[in-house]
């Protein structure tokens, strides 16, 4: 090999370097997102990957939305003549925290066998994605509205309202243009920081971490395939708190009344607009009523007394006015039948909810 030929080879070699550095900063994350072992090699996972051991569960947290719905298996499930779809979206307690998929309000409303009043098989699939934030709810919902759904059922706490702390979820800030697109198209009363990716971050080596979580969603796949396993089930955890602080605050709020503007209630206008024609039933999920100590101040870690009344009352108020379908459940279920949050339910709990929803003929 001559000193030329050695020369033009390191030359065309950082030449090509360079052309695949330029062509990544090129590719949007949500093209590279939809490239996907799912739904044709791998079976489609029944929520969104989520989680921090992957090890164990073959599951983990990423942050490419389009990413988290190719390879949910509604991505790979073209909709049925004779199919009546509903999809369900709301917080960790919707996605099934120590739940199996069967055992969410999801799995369980899709194994009941119900028929829709035009005689169409209901299915039923889970959106639902841990943290609390009606951002991240509005994020799922104008992506899902793709697979023609004729039914959104909306599990709401008030956690998840506080307009302050809308972009908190670590999904929602790292999908800063999405965001932005939110709150210019339905006129959102947030603001989302400014700040794009630069060139660099967009090029190969700056998206490496992005490329490999991508890869490694794809590996875990596999176990994820062969077992069903997508989260750890501990045969013990820290329970839900019964015994409560002698404290009447909501995060920085103090009683007898709740700010002005307060509660992102504009969020859930937006999310009418969203679904347009399609009907949207807002649930106001079971929370823990304790009994324990304080527990005339408080009812539960999350909520005193005051601030969860107030929302209750004024939720109420905005889909009267408004005209929304809501259902209030918050006090449905007993405590014993809740795990390691004030919101997380277990498979009985999840199945009294099930079965009030069914009963109040809400899917039709």
């Amino acid at each position: 090999m001559t000193p030329r030929f050695i020369r033009n080879v390191l030359l065309k070699g950082l030449l090509l370097f360079a052309l695949i550095h330029l062509a990544c900063a090129l590719i949007p994350s949500d093209g590279l997102g939809r490239i996907s072992a799912y739904n044709s090699l791998l079976r489609g996972r029944e929520r969104f990957p989520f989680g921090e051991t992957p090890r164990e569960a073959y599951n983990f947290s990423l942050y490419n939305f389009e990413a988290m719905f190719a390879a949910h298996r509604l991505d790979g499930t073209p909709k049925a003549a004779d199919e009546f779809r509903v999809l369900v979206i709301g917080d960790s307690a919707t996605w099934g925290t120590l739940l199996k998929p069967e055992e969410t309000l999801a799995g369980q409303l899709d194994a009941a066998g119900l028929i829709s009043a035009d005689g169409r098989r209901v299915r039923v699939y889970n959106l639902g994605y841990p943290t609390l934030s009606l951002v991240k709810d509005l994020m799922v919902l104008e992506r899902a509205m793709s697979y023609q759904p004729d039914l959104i059922l909306w599990r709401v706490t008030l956690e998840s309202f506080p307009r302050d702390r809308q972009l908190e979820s670590p999904i929602v800030a790292h999908n800063p243009q999405r965001v932005r697109q939110l709150i210019e198209r339905y006129q959102l009363a947030i603001t989302m920081p400014a700040g794009e990716p630069t060139f660099w971050q967009r090029t190969l080596i700056g998206r490496r971490r992005e490329l490999a979580d991508l890869l490694r969603l794809q590996l875990y796949g596999v176990m994820w395939t062969a077992t069903g396993i997508d989260q750890l089930y501990p045969p013990s955890y820290p329970p839900a708190g019964r015994d409560l602080e002698a404290d009447e605050s909501f995060h920085h709020w103090q009683p007898p009344a709740l700010p002005e503007d307060g509660l992102a209630l504009d969020l859930l206008q937006a999310g009418m607009k969203i679904a347009g024609e399609v009907p949207v039933v807002l649930v106001n999920e079971p929370i823990l009523v304790s009994n324990g100590e304080n527990s005339d101040i408080r009812y539960n870690f999350y909520y005193p007394r005051w601030a969860y009344d107030l929302y209750r009352q004024t939720l109420a108020e905005a889909s009267s006015a408004n005209g929304w379908k809501y259902f209030d459940l918050w006090d449905l279920v007993p405590q014993e039948h809740f795990t390691n949050s004030a919101i997380h339910l277990d498979a009985q709990g999840e199945e009294m909810l099930a079965r009030r929803l069914i009963d109040a003929g809400l899917i039709q």
